[in-house]
């Protein structure tokens, strides 16, 4: 307890200006690389340091985040879209006491926001800015729409990658389409499911010289997580590894993951903060690159 008032103090800006949240969006190129999983588990290693730790199932109409953490949330983000209930009263709680904003999974319609759905979330996320330190945003994978949404308008976005080649290359995909599209030229490459750090660290030189070659884009290393029998364990039991587990090598290091990303310098720009960010999405639509995007198919 002492450590997490500690490290909390030390993030908190000393200058007395109103603090926002942290914003990141967990993305990878390619499903199957337990981008779930580590968002679950560095949401539970934020809290226990002293962070108030929002999650977003941004798998709109997949959403699977309650499951992996054995939930049945009685309402999700559809409800919210549909008037029908708020924010808050959507929100669930979780392991350490995380708090989870549920989506829908089989719901169509939650795949294509529509500009009206995107003013409706942009309000009631609007009065958790204060409420919140960490927010952090489980993408779907892939490149669709809703994905490059979700990571334009983050102070950082956290790619996840696994040894598998399909994996290394999708990853490339998706900060391939970000940066040539979307303008974006800073990444944070994770590496998971790791049978050593030195492989992780080897996965992460081979990306980012290919990356800063033909791209021109940074990518810093967050780090990588090996995989053990504890985390494919505490998944069949539907717990975090972090909270069922915290003996194990994958728990140790998402802990010390949750403390090196809480001692990075903090994006102060306009797209961390929870209005801007949905206020971004918007002025997208209202410039006309979201409805392009949509009549190309993309």
């Amino acid at each position: 307890m002492d450590q997490a008032k500690t490290l909390r103090e030390w993030v908190d800006d000393s200058s007395g200006a109103p603090r926002k949240p942290r914003v990141i969006a967990v993305t990878s190129g390619k499903g199957g690389v337990g981008k779930t999983n580590v968002v679950a588990n560095l949401a539970v290693a934020f809290s226990q340091l002293g962070q108030r730790v929002l999650v977003l199932d941004a798998a709109l109409g997949l959403g699977n985040v309650d499951v992996l953490l054995g939930m049945i949330p009685p309402y999700t983000l559809e409800h919210v879209l549909m008037g029908q209930r708020s924010i808050s009263e959507i929100m669930v709680q979780g392991p350490a006491g995380i708090r989870i904003l549920p989506t829908s999974s089989g719901t169509e319609e939650m795949t294509q926001l529509t500009a009206e759905q995107k003013l409706i979330l942009l309000s009631e996320l609007d009065r958790l800015e204060e409420e919140i330190d960490v927010f952090l945003i489980d993408t779907a994978a892939g490149i669709s729409s809703n994905v490059i949404y979700f990571n334009t308008v983050a102070q950082e976005i956290f790619v996840v990658a696994t040894p598998e080649p399909t994996s290394i290359t999708d990853a490339y995909a998706i900060m391939k389409v970000l940066s040539r599209q979307y303008d974006e030229k800073r990444f944070n490459l994770l590496v998971n499911m790791v049978r050593g750090e030195q492989e992780g660290r080897e996965i992460f030189r081979k990306l980012s010289r290919v990356a800063d070659q033909f791209l021109g884009v940074a990518v810093d290393y967050v780090g990588a997580v090996p995989f053990d029998d504890y985390l494919r364990m505490a998944v069949c039991q539907q717990k975090t590894v972090v909270e069922r587990f915290p003996g194990a090598r994958s728990s140790l290091r998402f802990s010390e993951l949750a403390r090196d990303i809480l001692q990075r310098p903090n994006n102060s720009s306009p797209k961390g903060n929870v209005q801007f960010l949905w206020k971004a999405l918007l002025s997208r639509d209202s410039g006309g690159t979201i409805s392009s995007m949509e009549e190309r198919g993309e």
